[in-house]
């Protein structure tokens, strides 16, 4: 690689290539635990496995200086054979994309290509197959998606006097960046640099969108490397290109399901092949596969299960963490093979679900293994089927339909944990200020979750004060000692509950110090919004925090809250689609939308709400128009928004959402999560409505407007070719 004619460029400070870069192995996810991920990355490698990675930074004080010293590189290549399907990658004789990593990488296979793999098997799959009465068996697809956050990646890096420095002397590093996961990718980062923890902090502003994206490290790595080669400062954001080609997308999977049932439509066995494409490079990709056939096989009771799964390499865009992590590929499956088997058995679909699905007392047993601190902690599916049954029943949306449409109705359901297995940690601490207002601290970002809100009000409810009292920082490595991050959907289950915890823990220090400093019991001292009610005597928060003070007791005005994740509940969703079809074009219409979800007590039924409407929203864009593709080379070819189909205002319907009446025993205040769950029954609600109504069962993913004539127009007998 010849970077003279860069260097030469007025405004090129340095170009960085694999020479420059450590030679430590490392994984652009964040997990609590690194090792959830193959070490294969590098900062900069001077072996290629996909088009758009990056081979050399410029750093220059204008991005137009940076972008001709990039274009002044002359980078030389020596091609090597590249595979681009995962079953082919996983064939003896395939490219080898990690050749020489050893078991410190802690790739399953290396010399297959296999990132990891799970094989479980509860009963006997064969006896419970020989037993049933009907036996469906499918192979489903689903594409690469991308997250099309509003905000792309991004990062800035600087230098800046450490506050204990008496002298002025020695720098601290800064890392502002649009992250999920501040803590975890400090952790990082000063382990890739061999950096002390206390001399690197990263704060992440309100973060705009991540949808999974932004449990990455993709921008960090490379704008430390040059801040400290430098020591000025660094910045790089990606264009929307960029984004499409160099960041992450969801994994692409392929599912064979094979069911089986006794006449009366007890199920009798449940097995899958699953194969899941994680492009280059494996993050996330372990866990997500493992992630996939976990709460997916559980929800069903059968007496045999059986999986085996496995995440692949191939060489492109790598993909990674996406809202649902595995889950919504296989319930896309899952959903569909029920929905078919029952059609089959000659059974109501939703009776059919309701006479399988497991119950408040159940075990939930997947052939993963048992995963011990997960447990039913409050019920909500059976609430959540009936409120599909009654919107059933009282539907009139098809009335109007014009005529010659074909109208179909379609369910489906998902259940999935409220937290991520293993332990997601999270500290917060809330203080009383001098002026009697309240202050939270807390590590977990902000990035249109609501969690800012939501840790207002339960700490509003603690204290018996309003929210406007209250402020709060949040997502700084400085603020707190920790926070595993926002992924997960655990900034309400985790670090809320973390929140909970030191806003109660600090109004019983406040009273405590306020009967002592009153002279007055303590259980005569009652906490209000701006004051304490001690026996009639009224004492401002301003006066208390004055007397802590005078008395050297300010630690009576602080509290801190710690939660581990565990032990953890479930949360459940139903969704429900009327469509019609026009057979002469394609055209599809949602004439209605229910969502019903079982988030336990809701905090804020607003906010959760529009959780929900942006699941279903994002998820009809998956199910309909959304895909990454990629050439025969695994080059990226709708890298713009104009070439990759977002769903608009007028594609999403008005969804009815019903909140389940359910008090979680684990939740803070009786609360679930309530992220990632909705996105996970809608392909599959849609592709039962869509076969309900064309009789076309569609098993790829997404199901746009021309895949849908075709397959009409097949059927007709007018084209010859596959159905679907």
């Amino acid at each position: 690689m010849a970077s003279s004619a860069a260097l030469r460029v007025p405004g090129v400070h340095a170009v960085l290539t694999h020479e420059d870069a450590p030679a430590t192995l490392y994984s652009s996810a964040r997990h609590e635990h690194p090792t959830a991920d193959p070490d294969d990355t590098r900062v900069l490698d001077d072996t290629v496995r996909y088009i758009g990675q990056r081979v050399a930074a410029v750093v220059a004080t204008s991005e137009q200086a940076a972008e001709e010293g990039c274009r002044r590189i002359e980078v030389t290549y020596q091609e090597l054979p590249f595979v681009t399907d995962p079953e082919e990658a996983m064939r003896t004789g395939a490219p080898v994309i990690h050749a020489g990593k050893g078991p410190e990488a802690r790739i399953a296979r290396v010399e297959n290509n296999v990132a990891g793999e799970v094989h479980g098997e509860i009963g006997c799959v064969d006896d419970g197959f020989a037993e049933a009465a009907v036996v469906h068996e499918e192979t489903f697809r689903t594409q690469r998606v991308q997250h099309a956050s509003l905000e792309t990646h991004g990062c800035v890096a600087y230098f800046e006097p450490k506050d204990d420095s008496a002298d002025g002397a020695g720098e601290r590093l800064t890392v502002r960046s649009s992250t999920q996961t501040p803590f975890l990718t400090r952790r990082a980062l000063c382990a890739l640099y061999g950096l002390p923890e206390d001399e690197v902090r990263v704060v992440a502003g309100r973060v705009g969108g991540g949808f999974g994206g932004k449990q990455e490290m993709l921008t960090e790595d490379i704008v430390v490397l040059a801040a400290l080669k430098l020591r000025r400062p660094v910045k790089l954001e990606y264009t929307r290109a960029e984004q499409f080609y160099g960041a992450t997308t969801r994994h692409p999977f392929t599912i064979r399901i094979k069911l089986g049932a006794r006449a009366d439509g007890t199920l009798t066995a449940i097995q899958m092949r699953v194969v899941s494409n994680t492009g280059a490079y494996g993050n996330h990709g372990p866990a997500v596969m493992f992630h996939s056939v976990g709460e997916s096989f559980a929800v069903y009771r059968a007496p045999h299960k059986k999986v085996d799964a496995y995440s692949v390499y191939t060489n492109g865009v790598p993909a990674g963490a996406f809202r649902g992590y595995g889950l919504g590929q296989v319930t896309f499956a899952v959903e569909s093979a029920m929905d078919e088997l029952a059609r089959r058995l000659d059974m109501d679909p939703l009776a059919f679900r309701e006479k399988n699905i497991i119950g408040p007392g159940d075990h939930m047993a997947s052939p993963i293994g048992e995963e011990e601190d997960l447990h039913v902690a409050s019920y909500g599916l059976a609430q959540c089927l009936s409120i599909v049954r009654q919107a059933i029943a009282d539907d009139r949306s098809a009335d109007d339909v014009p005529e010659g449409w074909l109208t179909g109705q379609g369910t489906a359901m998902a259940m999935i944990a409220t937290g991520p297995p293993g332990g997601h940690y999270a500290d917060a601490t809330v203080s009383l200020l001098a002026d009697g207002t309240y202050d939270i601290a807390v590590g977990t970002a902000e990035f249109g979750n609501g969690t800012t809100t939501v840790h207002k009000q339960i700490t509003a409810g603690a204290l018996d004060t309003t929210v406007d009292r209250i402020a709060i920082r949040q997502s700084d490595t400085d603020v707190v000692r920790h926070d595993t991050g926002a992924f997960g959907s655990a900034g309400t289950v985790v670090a809320g509950k973390a929140v909970l915890l030191a806003a109660e823990a600090l109004a019983g220090r406040l009273k405590t110090f306020a009967a002592r400093y009153t002279g007055v019991a303590r259980h005569l001292c009652t906490l209000g919004a701006e004051a304490f009610d001690c026996a009639g005597r009224t004492v401002t928060l301003k006066e208390l925090h004055e007397a802590a003070r005078a008395q050297g007791a300010q630690h009576e005005t602080t509290a801190e809250g710690h939660w581990g994740g565990s032990p953890r509940s479930v949360a459940f969703n139903a969704q429900w689609f009327r469509i019609a079809v026009d057979p002469d074009t394609g055209e599809m219409k949602i004439l209605r939308s229910v969502h019903a979800a079982d988030a336990g007590k809701v905090m804020n039924p607003l906010q959760c709400r529009g959780q929900i409407e942006g699941g279903v929203a994002q998820a009809l864009g998956a199910t309909l128009f959304e895909t990454v593709r990629l050439d025969e080379r695994g080059e990226v070819t709708t890298a713009a928004f104009r070439r990759y189909r977002l769903p608009q205002y007028a594609d999403v319907p008005r969804t009815e959402v019903h909140f389940m009446e359910t008090t979680d025993a684990i939740g803070p205040l009786g609360a679930k999560s309530m992220s990632e769950s909705p996105f996970n029954p809608v392909a599959p609600a849609f592709a039962n409505a869509l076969h309900d109504a064309t009789g076309i069962r569609f098993t790829e993913m997404p199901v746009t407007r021309d895949r849908v004539w075709l397959a009409m127009d097949r059927r007709a007998g007018r084209r010859a070719g596959p159905a679907a």
